[in-house]
């Protein structure tokens, strides 16, 4: 045990569960998984996982199953080597990440692995723990949560991973840091993570689907395969946003995007597997999007940069609207009483 990597995994729904099994399965690491809604669920049954990569896995449960954030300080647990953040990231609504995780953080010791989508995710977390070492983590995985602790694993695990610079650091460190977090992770044989340093190109190619086809989705109601089948719906909508992106990437970050890589965004989800991407499901089920780190940043990116983005500029203006009903209806906003305004003669 004592030469295995002590992780703190937040948030087991699709991304996080199969991260769990592969840091388990690898020998390389002890997990403490950090659950909510699906705890009391996973505690007595284990996950159910069906796997493209790990075929059918029954009763899977990581090392240690909590549904709290650990304190080191009132709990005197050991530090932790690892802390993985797969939640949903939402810039708007709190806790922050760094307020979420800041009672389990060692300073000068966890590396933060951020697990998550967007642009600029990284800052606040570097404001915060100056001295840690914050990796990127771009997953395309395929992975869902389809009820409480049932998952299914569609697409192999492709994992990306780098280090978000700091100044204070040098990179030759962080760099190791991150090899040894891809070490850990393929450990098992099952997946094959790669060591990307090129964070801003990961994460503005991920951009083309995740601010472009993931909204327009979520906004429509049309999941990946209708939208493709959809009337205008990829040339007048879906193409015109990914070139915003691809813009904006080459003017904020020099990421080239070439034309090839808008076409395998679009058709990357085959027609007849109708996928709703993760915003499209968060907005059916009445939850929360990520819509400022997918959306908002992008726009300001490249608007500080002279691009025009018109597309997104329109699409972040809807999610912003969208969010502000989700808030309404769970009461995060003063709205006034409705008065009738029916003029008596």
């Amino acid at each position: 045990m004592q030469n295995k990597a002590n992780v703190l995994l937040i948030g087991c729904g699709g991304i996080g569960t199969i991260g769990a099994l592969n840091l388990e399965r690898g020998g390389q690491a002890t997990v403490t998984a950090v659950l909510r809604s699906n705890y009391e669920h996973v505690k007595e049954h284990g996950f159910s996982i069906k796997s493209i990569d790990h075929g059918e896995v029954e009763g899977f449960k990581p090392s240690i199953l909590r549904n709290t954030i650990p304190d080191l300080t009132t709990e005197s647990l050991p530090p932790y080597d690892y802390i993985i953040v797969t939640t949903k990231n939402y810039a708007d609504i709190p806790p922050s990440v760094a307020t979420l995780i800041h009672p389990a953080v060692t300073p000068g010791h966890t590396r933060i692995v951020l697990l998550q989508n967007g642009l600029n995710i990284h800052k606040p977390l570097q404001s915060a723990f100056p001295t840690n070492i914050i990796l990127s983590g771009v997953s395309f995985c395929g992975s869902h949560q389809v009820a409480p602790g049932k998952i299914v694993q569609e697409d192999d695990d492709e994992l990306y991973i780098g280090a978000f610079r700091n100044p204070g650091i040098a990179s030759a460190v962080e760099d190791a840091a991150a090899q040894d977090f891809v070490r850990i992770y393929g450990a098992g044989g099952k997946c094959q993570p790669q060591f990307n340093p090129n964070v801003a190109f990961s994460r503005w190619r991920k951009l083309l689907y995740n601010a472009c086809l993931n909204p327009i989705c979520a906004i429509t109601d049309l999941d990946t395969g209708r939208i493709q089948l959809a009337d205008g719906a990829i040339e007048d909508l879906v193409r015109p946003a990914m070139r915003e992106i691809q813009a904006a990437a080459k003017a904020c970050a020099g990421v080239e995007l070439p034309d090839e890589t808008l076409d395998f965004m679009i058709t990357m989800d085959p027609i007849t597997m109708y996928n709703p991407p993760s915003m499209q499901v968060d907005v059916r089920s009445g939850r929360f999007t990520e819509f400022e780190n997918l959306v908002g940043e992008a726009v300001r990116e490249g608007r500080a940069k002279g691009v025009a983005m018109p597309t997104l500029t329109v699409l972040y203006g809807i999610l912003k609207a969208l969010q502000w009903r989700t808030k309404e209806k769970r009461g995060l906003v003063t709205v006034p009483e409705a008065v009738d305004h029916t003029v008596q003669k």
